[in-house]
């Protein structure tokens, strides 16, 4: 997942049109203090970090005057929170806030769609709210086809015990963060606490939105656009690649290279591997559209410079082995790896698969994916002995 800071979230929200605080980025003491002067003295510091539970940390602090934000800034400028070095602040101005409220929209794995999430006591974790007083936790499942209608989200503040003010406003503020949801391929949407000011408004304090990694390359516009610097992503600078590729990748200690189609099955060749003594060098399944992807997953594999030997499992139903296999042989005829490689291909397709195998690298794949797991660690090791 992207895990958008607080700043870049609210850039969304104002764009969807929903009231967030005045509020500026600022990068030193001095900024702070200045920022604190235009937006009234009375602000609101916050560590700009893809972290939770910034509040308990100290991490987000009430301040009444420049001075004091001078001062905060400079305990919280290169300090660190949940892991993660405060590299700029959010200097923002403090709201008169009547009632707080928690508003969430996220993938669902129940209904297979959006959930929307509505409580009246915002400000708590959510967690807590959902162990404690579950019945204040409201939930809406929602067509993703339709999306989410004004009616239904009517009909979800109604339910969800806000004072009668607030309804109107935020249903109109949950249709705006589905908006959000959509268009920016997000998996989570946010905000805690969505309030209702002593003035009447209802206006996001907080943001979080993570948009899903595999959408990555679509949103790149909207990304870039952004204000400030985006999170760095998780992960070894391989994974960071795979992600933006759109590929499944995880870098391993071992030194057999794997490329298998589907999550189960690749995740059963690598403890094949490591049932028989060998050591996995990575997590890669070109399965679905990813087999479109072998070169640069072939790449990414040979890129780890532990890799001595490759093995190739493929297993179709749906998915065709030879489409797959051919797709795998191109990357290698591009790529040429030095390396000695052992195939497994079982399936709808494998016949041809095998054929192919045969004629453009002159070897025959194993009859059993034991044999070929064996064979791809055996080479590992001589490689690894000749190497010492």
């Amino acid at each position: 997942m992207t895990d958008l800071l607080e700043h870049q979230g609210k850039h969304l929200f104002r764009e969807a049109g929903i009231a967030v605080p005045r509020g500026e980025l600022v990068g030193s003491p001095g900024d702070a203090a200045t920022a604190a002067e235009r937006l009234g003295g009375r602000v609101v510091c916050k560590a700009q970090v893809p972290a939770g539970k910034r509040g308990k940390a100290g991490a987000v602090q009430l301040v009444t005057s420049p001075a004091e934000a001078h001062d905060v800034a400079a305990r919280l400028l290169g300090s660190e929170v949940g892991g993660h070095r405060v590299e700029s602040l959010l200097v923002e101005e403090a709201v008169a806030i009547a009632a707080e409220f928690y508003a969430a929209i996220l993938n669902d794995p129940v209904s297979k769609g959006p959930l929307v999430l509505l409580s009246a006591d915002g400000g708590m974790d959510i967690e807590e709210v959902s162990a404690t007083r579950p019945e204040r936790l409201h939930k809406l499942a929602v067509d993703i086809g339709a999306g989410l209608e004004p009616g239904d989200a009517l009909a979800l503040t109604r339910r969800s015990a806000l004072p009668a003010e607030a309804v109107d406003p935020v249903a109109a503020a949950l249709t705006r963060l589905y908006h959000v949801y959509r268009d920016t391929d997000a998996s989570l949407v946010e905000v805690n606490p969505l309030v209702l000011t002593e003035a009447g408004d209802v206006v996001a304090i907080d943001a979080k939105v993570s948009v899903d990694t595999a959408a990555t390359p679509r949103q790149q516009q909207t990304l870039d656009a952004l204000p400030g610097v985006l999170p760095a992503e998780p992960g070894t600078e391989l994974e960071r690649e795979a992600a933006r590729l759109g590929l499944q990748f995880i870098e391993l200690d071992g030194d057999v290279g794997v490329l298998a189609n589907g999550a189960g099955l690749t995740m059963t060749t690598l403890d094949a591997v490591n049932h028989f003594g060998g050591r996995p060098a990575n997590f890669l399944e070109i399965g679905g559209d990813a087999y479109t992807k072998a070169i640069p997953a072939l790449r990414l594999v040979l890129s780890n410079p532990n890799v001595r030997s490759l093995l190739v499992n493929f297993c179709g139903a749906f998915a065709r082995t030879d489409v797959m296999t051919e797709g795998v042989l191109n990357a290698i005829d591009e790529l040429r790896p030095d390396i000695p490689i052992a195939f497994s291909i079982h399936g709808t397709g494998e016949r041809e698969a095998i054929a192919l195998v045969r004629e453009r690298l002159g070897v025959t794949p194993h009859e059993a994916m034991d044999d070929a797991v064996r064979a791809a660690i055996s080479a590992a090791r001589e490689r690894q002995e000749v190497a010492s």
